[in-house]
């Protein structure tokens, strides 16, 4: 049998432990929740940081915005005749994606859409 020690915790802790810990004893809760605390701090990281979402979102717009450019440029070596308003209005899309400048993502600007027909 395991050996036992008595711990003195405040008053107010013993009433947060007995109002969540369920059928749980009062030790089997406490070692659930230093468990789980150490397998938390074990295991990689979970979620991506705002740094890397903000890097996605760069390679994202960079990734649309040679897709964009290659499709123009190719239109354009088959010799189909575009209509001017179209390419303005692409090209100007194109201008909006200042790729080198951080914005907020939440943000409308640096957002293009492709009419399709």
């Amino acid at each position: 049998m395991a050996e036992k020690r008595m711990l003195i915790v405040p008053a107010e802790l013993v009433k947060k432990i007995d109002d969540n810990r369920g059928d749980m004893g009062q030790a089997e809760f406490i070692d659930f929740l230093i468990s789980n605390q150490i397998k938390e701090e074990a295991t990689e990281q979970k979620y991506a940081t705002k740094e890397e979402i903000r890097n996605f979102e760069q390679d994202i717009k960079k990734l649309f915005k040679n897709f964009l450019d290659f499709f123009v440029s190719y239109g354009l070596e088959l010799g189909k005749a575009s209509p001017k308003g179209e390419l303005a209005e692409l090209t100007s899309k194109l201008k909006e994606l200042d790729i080198e400048e951080d914005h907020d993502s939440d943000s409308e600007k640096g957002k293009a859409t492709i009419k399709w027909k």
